[in-house]
């Protein structure tokens, strides 16, 4: 086998029982690395060590990654103009953090037969949230609500992993 040393230089071709006495001379472990190579390669290292680096480096990649979910604003047709500027800054907030929004319209009794109003309004809420979301569909019927779903634009998700990364390395 093709042994290689804890500097990454090439130490040669030599048997198996050599390169483990080489190994354990350094008070290191030898490691195959490339097994499907003719002839296979082994490198000397400190195993637990390079495993507890890799462990790391995961836990960082998740850390930094983030899940996308699915937050909802419920609204309904008699909603007062400051009311509704509350939902609109919650739904504001969820879409900076990278959230879907899905805005809903509750119809309650007789509230159905004027669904116009219903839909007026959440078109207003996707009109003010232009800058921060897109409508990824359109206000529509279901039973006795009415739902519309905003997804984040992609220039709001660049400031914020900026801000993140800056924050990071300050």
């Amino acid at each position: 086998m093709r042994v290689v040393d804890e500097d990454g230089e090439m130490l040669g071709i030599m048997s198996a029982d050599e390169g483990r006495a080489l190994a354990r001379e350094k008070g290191l472990d030898l490691v195959e690395v490339a097994a499907s190579s003719r002839p296979p390669v082994c490198r000397i290292m400190d195993f637990g060590k390079y495993k507890y680096e890799q462990n790391k480096k995961d836990r960082k990649a998740r850390s930094r990654s983030h899940q996308q979910q699915l937050k909802e604003v419920k609204l309904r047709p008699k909603i007062e103009r400051h009311d509704l500027e509350v939902k609109v800054r919650a739904a504001r907030r969820f879409l900076s953090e990278h959230h879907k929004v899905k805005v809903t319209m509750n119809f309650r009794g007789r509230e159905v037969t004027h669904a116009d109003i219903g839909k007026r309004i959440l078109e207003s809420v996707a009109e003010t949230l232009t800058d921060v979301a897109t409508v990824e569909s359109a206000p529509r019927m279901e039973g006795r609500n009415m739902q519309m779903l905003l997804t984040p634009r992609a220039s709001v998700a660049k400031k914020k992993t900026e801000a993140a990364e800056g924050s990071n390395e300050a």
